[in-house]
């Protein structure tokens, strides 16, 4: 399997080819608003292009399914099949940003993507003192989303649990830079992430290795960074996590050991509240997937003005 983090070049936010850099997008549809991003680089005279769609992990569009013509850009996301039509985006480059619509079958969506912000900033010179964001009492502080799906988080001899999968947990506060700290039990099978910023997910998961590729198994952050070294495997053991994230750069320290070092975050993952990445943001648990999660100790620092 291939790590994107590890192969995918670094895209030049200016290029003389109009089509070519990271753009962010807001999709709005019937059943609400998605981010989706792509990432487009100019090589050997063709585009290569990676796609993250609203959901599950970013990858490489093959050749055939990206096609130029002038800076008018028309990719296949996936193609049709017996019970489903092929779903395309077709997107003009102008102004700084690119526009289009979706197309599957008759139904069409319109696009419009954002240069994605260098968020290129230093790390600051002191961090406040660590405050809790979980008081081991009650749910304070953070609401249940979207309100489609049942709550099953609660508080339980002091620890915050996800007895089920329904609705995920989010902050009420949101958070530019930041050193969070939490403690996560998770259970053999079980599958969750911690979204930071509401945007960029630190994969917790214990399901078979054959399910996930490394970078998107447990302290990746999913899909796009693996983890490194990668730590043994210790379901239903607590665990510590430790992750700095200031502009896109982001360090993850697993149980004491620094697994991610100073990376680029390149673009948004699957699950994302939103494409607005030059905004601050809440955490969130990712509780629709698998239940009996447990967590403690959530605490948060940020720059000391």
């Amino acid at each position: 399997m291939v790590v994107a983090a590890f192969v995918m070049p670094a895209l030049a936010q200016q290029s003389g080819n109009p089509l070519a850099g990271r753009w962010d997008f807001n999709i709005t549809t019937a059943h609400g608003t998605g981010a989706s991003w792509l990432g487009v680089t100019e090589k050997g005279g063709k585009l290569e292009v990676w796609y993250q769609p609203t959901g599950g992990n970013v990858y490489k569009l093959k050749n055939d399914n990206v096609k130029v013509e002038g800076s008018h850009l028309i990719l296949t996301l996936s193609p049709a099949t017996a019970k489903r039509p092929a779903m395309t985006w077709e997107l003009d480059a102008s102004g700084g940003k690119l526009t289009g619509v979706q197309k599957q079958g008759d139904k069409t969506i319109e696009l419009t993507g954002l240069r994605s912000p260098e968020l290129k900033r230093s790390a600051p010179k002191a961090w406040t003192k660590p405050e809790p964001l979980f008081d081991g009492k009650d749910l304070d502080g953070w609401e249940p989303f979207p309100s489609s799906a049942k709550s099953h988080w609660l508080v339980k001899d002091g620890l915050l649990v996800n007895e089920e999968h329904g609705a995920n947990l989010k902050t009420t506060r949101t958070f530019d830079d930041f050193k969070v700290h939490y403690e996560v039990n998770c259970p053999d099978d079980g599958n969750s992430g911690f979204y930071l910023r509401g945007r960029y997910e630190v994969q917790i998961e214990y399901e078979p290795l054959t399910s996930n590729p490394v970078e998107r198994r447990i302290g990746s952050v999913y899909g796009r960074i693996a983890p490194n070294p990668e730590l043994p495997r210790t379901p239903g053991q607590w665990e510590t996590f430790d992750v700095t994230l200031v502009g896109r750069m982001v360090t993850v320290v697993r149980n004491g050991v620094t697994t991610i070092d100073h990376k680029e975050i390149e673009g948004i993952t699957g699950g994302a509240l939103d494409a607005n990445e030059g905004d601050p943001g809440p955490f969130y648990i990712q509780g629709d997937h698998t239940g009996g999660l447990k967590f403690r100790n959530i605490t948060v620092s940020v720059p000391e003005r």
